[in-house]
């Protein structure tokens, strides 16, 4: 089942496909969440990046779009799926409505909400074998816009096939300046010594939820300091230890970048302090 527009119905419908600007013009956005027993991880945190992507898109919000709102469209949606008491990733979509070319007839919008059974309710330290490379065909540009969940996402399709093609776990992005922006499906940090680097929402890296979670578990130890600056592809084989955060995976440490092989002590650290935040949400 998947709630359009606060109707839940079945999901075998194509007929809003067609005209969909989302689909049309790319003029879409969506926050992925985790969800555990009822409780949207960080819910607080996706609210106001919806509402400041929807502000930035020029979008119209809804008078009814409150958090207490789309929280429980999010859990009916779930309720009707069976997944109450489970692990789920949710997408919320949100699309201005149909009508008009580049130039669109109305900023309101329609939204839709589809969900799926997570493994696993906690964070889990994956120790297996993660290999990287850099996806050096296309190039993000820095700016507001690269920083939002909007569904133009061409270079992560891309940069996912040439990683499969080529046999890598993931591939990371650079900016037209050349730095190092994020992962395919999430932010970047970088270990050295005690300093954690990760690239700044001016480069372009997108403005994650669990990018946030992970900085201010950081600031909170006293054996780390952490940076947001740009980090060139040089530092990559100097690095002690490079992982990659996203909602849904958490913490996923880095193994090997060409011939460097990583640690993953202070990734491992994380997911226990990052299950703790979980346990009290």
């Amino acid at each position: 089942m998947i709630n359009f527009n606060g109707t839940l119905q079945e999901n075998t419908s194509e007929k809003h496909l067609i005209n969909n600007r989302g689909y049309a013009f790319g003029d879409a956005l969506f926050e992925t969440m985790k969800i555990v027993n009822g409780n949207i991880l960080f819910w607080e945190d996706h609210y106001f990046r919806l509402m400041s992507s929807m502000r930035i898109l020029r979008m119209e919000i809804p008078m009814n779009f409150t958090m207490e709102f789309l929280q429980d469209e999010i859990i009916k949606t779930i309720d009707a799926n069976s997944l109450s008491n489970k692990a789920v990733r949710v997408r919320l979509n949100i699309n201005r409505i149909e009508g008009g070319k580049y130039l669109p007839q109305s900023n309101n919008i329609q939204y839709n909400i589809v969900c799926e059974m997570l493994d696993s309710e906690l964070y889990e330290h994956n120790q297996s074998t993660y290999t990287i490379d850099l996806y050096k065909d296309f190039f993000v540009a820095p700016g507001l816009l690269s920083t939002l969940k909007t569904n133009n996402k061409v270079i992560n399709v891309l940069g996912s096939i040439f990683a499969k093609e080529n046999k890598f776990d993931n591939c990371l992005l650079l900016n037209t300046d050349k730095s190092i922006v994020e992962a395919l499906n999430g932010n970047l940090f970088v270990v050295k010594d005690r300093l954690v680097k990760t690239p700044p929402i001016e480069d372009g890296c997108l403005k994650g939820i669990m990018r946030k979670q992970i900085i201010d578990i950081i600031k909170s130890m006293d054996d780390y300091e952490l940076i947001e600056a740009s980090v060139s592809p040089f530092e990559l084989q100097k690095a002690d230890e490079l992982f990659v955060t996203n909602v849904i995976v958490g913490v996923q440490p880095i193994s090997n970048y060409r011939k460097k092989e990583f640690t993953s002590d202070l990734s491992k650290a994380l997911v226990k302090k990052l299950n703790i935040k979980v346990r009290l949400s």
